[in-house]
């Protein structure tokens, strides 16, 4: 029997439903896991048309089970009484080792669990939990001033690409 494969990160069958793009500014990502995540009916719906909010999310580790904590999913705009709570508590799904290592390295000082990524792969709902390290406010404007000089090179390189046409 064949093992299974880990899906790529720009995989066609993924669809991303939220980025927590202030973590990538506030934080330097070590390293990422992909976990499952244990998910109400009316919470897949409302996923599913596209409404979440990762930015205020953070993940810890609680009697060896891992947990999502201050992510909006807003309410099914068709629920009825049965709709869930918005920013209710969450268990993620990781193997045990897996849990481990984010337990000892989140313990560690000036480390953090952060959600990433929110995205269905396959039908099933996946949230990508990074361990992140604050970045100081000369870092952040650091990567700032990186990302502007990229830019202004590549800039030039299509101006003078088209000039030489």
């Amino acid at each position: 029997m064949a093992k299974k494969q880990k899906k790529a990160a720009n995989d066609p069958n993924q669809r991303v439903v939220a980025t927590n793009r202030r973590a990538r500014h506030e934080y330097l990502i070590e390293k990422t896991y992909e976990a499952g995540i244990v998910l109400q009916g009316t919470e897949v719906k409302s996923l599913r048309e596209g409404h979440a909010n990762l930015t205020d999310g953070y993940a810890y580790i609680e009697r060896g089970e891992a947990w999502l904590d201050q992510v909006n999913i807003p309410q099914y705009s068709n629920g009825t009484w049965t709709n869930h709570a918005a920013k209710r508590n969450r268990k993620l799904l990781l193997h045990k080792d897996e849990i481990l290592k984010l337990d000892r390295k989140s313990s560690e000082s000036g480390y953090t669990l952060v959600p990433l990524k929110l995205y269905f792969v396959d039908g099933k709902a996946k949230v990508e939990i990074g361990v992140a390290k604050g970045k100081t406010q000369y870092d952040k404007r650091q990567t700032l001033r990186e990302r502007q000089d990229t830019r202004e090179a590549e800039r030039a390189m299509r101006t003078r690409n088209r000039m030489g046409e």
